[in-house]
């Protein structure tokens, strides 16, 4: 694989929010959870674990996901960012309004925007998900190294034909999450994959975001 190869998989990635519901083959799941390992970690610790759903086990989550979603308490792990100040703030709010555009929810439509962000918790229709968690002991540097696992994963599947979206959002019921998937608490639910083969036709998957010029994130020293 030369670098545009690399390059060209990394741009046809994109954050799934429209699943089709057929099945991901148990094989290339494993496939990618193979791969996506390969990523490194600090003194090689390998933090990750996965509980992953397929079938009648994703239904079941879904429908008790959204329950405790509709019940409210978000109560993560790992806490939530206190704000986006600056550019960062700008760049979410553009995401946030092409997704907006695309789904047909105008400026001042409270309703519409809520219907959208529920659809976090619906797992976007995806026929599978998997909840990724890191012992606690290991702290930052444990879920840093999981970011890794979550990029490889995400790299992975598309290498396979398969989409993918993570999730902060489904991360936010920890307590909820421990409980359902018997994650023991010594460990830190940090985030969501959920996955499967794109819906090309469902106006959510019709708009990509942008990056951010070399430039704007690399000091040059030398």
């Amino acid at each position: 694989m030369t670098l545009d190869d690399l390059d060209a998989l990394m741009a046809r990635r994109f954050s799934c929010r429209a699943f089709r519901p057929d099945a991901v083959p148990r094989e290339t799941i494993e496939q990618i959870v193979a791969a996506a390992r390969r990523v490194p970690s600090w003194c090689n610790a390998q933090p990750w674990h996965l509980a992953i759903t397929s079938g009648e086990e994703t239904d079941a989550f879904r429908a008790a996901l959204m329950e405790q979603a509709m019940a409210g308490g978000h109560e993560p792990d790992l806490p939530f960012p206190s704000s986006y100040p600056g550019v960062y703030r700008d760049r979410r709010r553009t995401c946030g309004w092409q997704l907006y555009e695309a789904v047909g929810v105008e400026k001042g439509d409270r309703a519409g925007s809520a219907r959208q962000m529920m659809r976090n918790f619906e797992l976007f229709d995806a026929p599978h998900c998997a909840i990724i968690s890191s012992p606690a002991d290991l702290g930052p540097y444990g879920a840093l190294d999981c970011g890794g696992f979550v990029t490889g994963f995400c790299m992975a599947a598309q290498a396979a034909g398969v989409a993918t979206i993570p999730q902060a959002a489904v991360a936010s019921f920890a307590p909820f999450l421990h409980r359902w998937f018997d994650i023991p608490e010594d460990r830190l639910v940090l985030c969501a994959i959920s996955f499967g083969h794109a819906d090309p036709d469902d106006p959510a998957n019709g708009f990509r975001t942008g990056r951010a010029p070399v430039d704007d994130i690399v000091t040059w020293r030398g």
